[in-house]
């Protein structure tokens, strides 16, 4: 990592830092305001906040008979489709570092920590892409592995890849959720990022 990587990663921290939740509330209960200007940082950013909007919605209120839902001996179930979400989140969150995202590893974290910590990872992303200029987003690569088993993958990538595989996903927990008699609420307002008092 070169000196502007480290200084840019280190501006990255303090933002994903000082942009945390107040009083130990998750983030994405509503979307955030949009960018004042449109720019390839804040466009990212904000198809961001949409998946961490959607995320939280999607996953607010579960059951365990909704976690362990499986809509066929092949799926995944919802909580595995959850983890896959929470996995693709850390690498995303990864490329805004230029960190290498390595094979998965098996920790085993509650439902609720695995939610929170993907919403956290989701808003840091958000922050730093919003604050990036181009050159910087540009910069953004998604690396696999190490030494030579290393693959990188440009941050266009990052678009058609993981977050657009999330946003599948939510679809895909909603659907599960409403199959196991635990529907999406009808007081979200996907277009606005707003909850119908």
């Amino acid at each position: 990592m070169n000196s502007k990587h480290k200084i840019a990663a280190v501006i990255l921290l303090y933002i994903g830092i000082t942009s945390s939740p107040v009083h130990g509330q998750i983030p994405y209960y509503e979307i955030p305001s949009a960018p004042e200007k449109i720019s390839a940082g804040g466009v990212a950013s904000r198809m961001i906040d949409g998946l961490g909007f959607r995320f939280y919605w999607a996953t607010e209120g579960l059951r365990s008979e909704d976690l362990s839902y499986k809509p066929g001996a092949d799926a995944r179930t919802c909580l595995e489709t959850i983890e896959h979400i929470h996995g693709m989140s850390i690498t995303l969150l990864n490329t805004t570092t230029h960190t290498p995202t390595l094979r998965k590893q098996n920790s085993k974290i509650s439902f609720e920590e695995m939610k929170t910590q993907t919403l956290m990872n989701l808003k840091t992303i958000s922050d730093r892409f919003r604050a990036s200029t181009d050159t910087q987003l540009e910069s953004y690569s998604m690396i696999f592995g190490s030494g030579e088993q290393k693959t990188e993958y440009a941050f266009w990538n990052q678009l058609n890849g993981p977050i657009a595989d999330c946003l599948w996903h939510v679809g895909q927990i909603v659907s599960m959720r409403r199959a196991s008699g635990n529907p999406f609420s009808d007081k979200v307002n996907v277009l606005t990022g707003t909850i119908r008092k």
